[in-house]
């Protein structure tokens, strides 16, 4: 088996020689005749340039094939062989990963899992992020969760900046939460998940995830960037972290926003994150508040589906966006909105409402002019957010 990556080189770059200092240098390393008698071993494990194309815009892109056998089966391993010491060695961006199917893990419940969890199969869900992001205590946290509860909101979770701060500790986060999601159950049947932010140093994440859990936490959200990718992996892989896995993209800017280095979101955020176990992934909208290509958009949305993780658009989502999200994602899709339901002019409950509308609204093909929507909560979110 193979693994297959594409390098794009800007105007100026000699690619074809760049390409062989990747399969030579990120693989075997040259040797000489002390070594002939490994030379079979050594062909094994060097990767070789496939193609180099270069395009009208004066890029070129270089395809380079590496043996999987190079590599432990994880995200730390594939990304020191693919581009470890090389990309400090000048501009190059990763555009492209092509992984075998059963490289790295698959969601433990995923797209499929957390519809199921819910109890909701024919519609997008409807997720909410605690705000303000630092200063609340628990019982803070409480009594916006009963509110946008009470509206019927599917999910929640932690913004990732709080972590186990002492003016409110997760775990008394978790226990002030979690007692409004166990009444919200009694009271309608539904279910809510809490996606709580999970940090700490590398030896004590797991721990910490473990003990959530078994205190009654039903979902995480984990900053796999800042943390690591094989904490994920470990999170992924337990028995004990039963819920499924929120992963944030804390980060992914500093890795993929430049042009000519690093790599494209779509790689980290689609391709490793579907093959490195989370549930869930929450990426920018392209018609939210932070500049993203709709291309590098769809192409995480399609790789995440492939392998079952929950599409996750964000940053800047507001009801007015709901028919632009419906068009491009349908019903496997969760809307994320922080400032987009807690900052609803009425209430937070409204925002959870103006969601709900805007979904009926596209159901039943109706118009998002103001002048044709009539007085409701989906009403004022437009006034505030589309005018």
């Amino acid at each position: 088996m193979t693994i297959q990556v594409d390098y794009r080189f800007p105007p100026g770059v000699n690619a074809e020689k760049q390409a062989k200092v990747i399969a030579i240098g990120q693989t075997v390393g040259s040797w000489d005749d002390r070594f002939s008698h490994r030379e079979d071993s050594f062909q094994r494990y060097l990767a070789q340039v496939i193609r180099v194309v270069v395009h009208d815009s004066g890029h070129s892109t270089a395809t380079i094939e590496f043996p999987v056998a190079n590599t432990e089966g994880d995200i730390g391993s594939l990304l020191t062989m693919i581009f470890g010491k090389f990309s400090m060695a000048g501009a190059a961006k990763v555009t492209n990963i092509r992984l075998p199917e059963k490289y790295g893990q698959m969601p433990t419940i995923g797209l499929s899992g957390i519809r199921q969890r819910l109890n909701i199969y024919d519609r997008p869900l409807v997720m909410a992020i605690f705000k303000p992001a630092l200063g609340l205590t628990a019982d803070d946290h409480a009594g916006i969760l009963k509110d946008v509860a009470a509206a019927g909101l599917d999910i929640i979770k932690d913004d990732e900046i709080l972590g186990n701060l002492e003016i409110a500790p997760t775990i008394d986060r978790l226990k002030a939460c979690r007692q409004v999601i166990l009444e919200t159950k009694e009271t309608t049947g539904k279910e809510l998940l809490y996606a709580i932010n999970v940090t700490g140093r590398a030896h004590e994440i797991l721990d910490n995830a473990k003990r959530l859990v078994a205190n009654g936490a039903n979902a995480l959200l984990f900053n796999t960037l800042t943390y690591g990718w094989s904490v994920l992996e470990s999170l992924a892989q337990d028995s004990e972290v039963n819920v499924p896995i929120f992963m944030h993209p804390a980060l992914a800017g500093a890795m993929c926003g430049a042009p000519d280095h690093g790599f494209n979101y779509s790689t980290i955020l689609g391709t490793l994150a579907a093959h490195a176990g989370a549930d869930a992934v929450l990426y920018p909208a392209h018609y939210g508040s932070l500049p993203f290509e709709k291309a590098e958009e769809m192409n995480i949305r399609d790789a995440l589906r492939s392998r079952n993780v929950f599409p996750v658009p964000s940053a800047g989502i507001h009801p007015g966006v709901v028919p632009r999200a419906i068009a491009d994602y349908g019903n496997d899709v969760i809307l994320n909105a922080g400032t987009g339901i807690m900052d609803h002019p009425s209430n937070p409950a409204a925002g959870v409402v103006a969601f709900f509308e805007a979904l009926e609204r596209v159901n039943k093909n109706q118009s998002f002019s103001i002048d044709e929507v009539p007085d409701s909560a989906l009403k004022i979110a437009l006034q505030k957010w589309m005018v």
